[in-house]
């Protein structure tokens, strides 16, 4: 990878990965919906210039009303439904635990492509993948007491929302730019959230800190977090940018401890080796007897020089 999609790479896992404690701060004066609409609204008129500067207003336009259907399809499953189980879920869990539950979101993917594209065969070491990384799950679910066992089943949910919504995407929107596509999901994301938002919406104003943590989470969080990624995978491809799943936990669990003061334990690490070694596995990744073929091939000949 070149460097400067490296740096893409790593500032990308920091702005998503401070994206679970701006939800946790956010959603002690907001619920859930009022933070999703702030968020996905916000987001969506930051993308607006952006867009126009690079389509044009008449490009995005027919674009954005050939394909409005599926926009909006993607932009419930894709953003409105997850970033609220997101958020509710992080009124009763740590938020490091959300971003660690919801980095399953590949091995869900994985197990939707195996039961709609009949040419999807999941066998060996990446069937493997997906019982460790369920395991892993289960183990931080089973955990949790009283409530917190749904919230974090909620953020489980979540993670196969965005499954769904990558897997249809990929089938309905697969001509579309993905620039037009963030707007357009955002667009119909505020549509979807906006009358619960507003009757959610608090009687007197947040706090600086709750604003604050909204315009991050929208300007921050997803419109440049969206601009970094589908850079990342136009320029590095679609394997790079993948590992962003491997850093968002980390860094999450990094600002959780830092800022919030929320605890390590034991459990969330086991569930994070176990998540993230079955994301490997199950998305073919990580192949340890491809590996091991790789160490014993013999090293091939050095390319011949004409001299002269």
């Amino acid at each position: 990878m070149r460097p400067r999609y490296l740096v893409m790479l790593l500032a990308l896992s920091a702005i998503w990965g401070s994206s679970f404690m701006w939800i946790k701060i956010g959603v002690r004066e907001l619920s859930p919906a009022t933070l999703v609409l702030g968020r996905v609204g916000i987001g969506a008129l930051t993308l607006v210039p952006v867009v126009l500067v690079a389509y044009g207003a008449r490009r995005a336009l027919v674009e954005l009303r050939r394909y409005w259907r599926p926009l909006f399809i993607v932009g419930a499953l894709n953003v409105t439904l997850p970033f609220w189980l997101l958020s509710w879920g992080e009124t009763r869990i740590d938020s490091g635990l959300a971003a660690i539950i919801q980095a399953v979101a590949p091995i869900f993917l994985a197990v939707l492509a195996l039961l709609f594209v009949p040419s999807e065969r999941v066998t060996g070491w990446r069937l493997v993948g997906l019982l460790v990384g369920f395991a892993g799950v289960g183990l931080l679910v089973g955990v949790q007491k009283g409530g917190d066992v749904l919230a974090a089943l909620a953020v489980a949910l979540a993670a196969l929302c965005y499954a769904g919504g990558i897997l249809y995407a990929g089938r309905r929107l697969s001509g579309v730019q993905p620039m037009l596509i963030a707007l357009g999901t955002t667009i119909a994301a505020t549509v979807l959230i906006l009358p619960s938002g507003i009757a959610e919406a608090p009687g007197s104003m947040p706090s600086a800190e709750t604003i604050a943590a909204v315009l991050v989470l929208g300007v921050v969080c997803s419109a440049i977090a969206y601009i970094l990624y589908y850079a990342i995978m136009a320029g590095a491809g679609a394997s790079r940018a993948i590992l962003i799943t491997y850093l968002v936990p980390a860094v999450a669990v990094f600002y959780g401890t830092v800022f919030l003061g929320e605890p390590v334990t034991v459990s969330a690490v086991a569930g994070l080796a176990l998540i993230l070694g079955g994301v490997a596995l199950g998305t073919g990744t990580v192949s340890p007897i491809a590996s091991r073929r790789a160490r014993l091939r013999p090293p091939a000949p050095a390319p011949r020089r004409d001299l002269g």
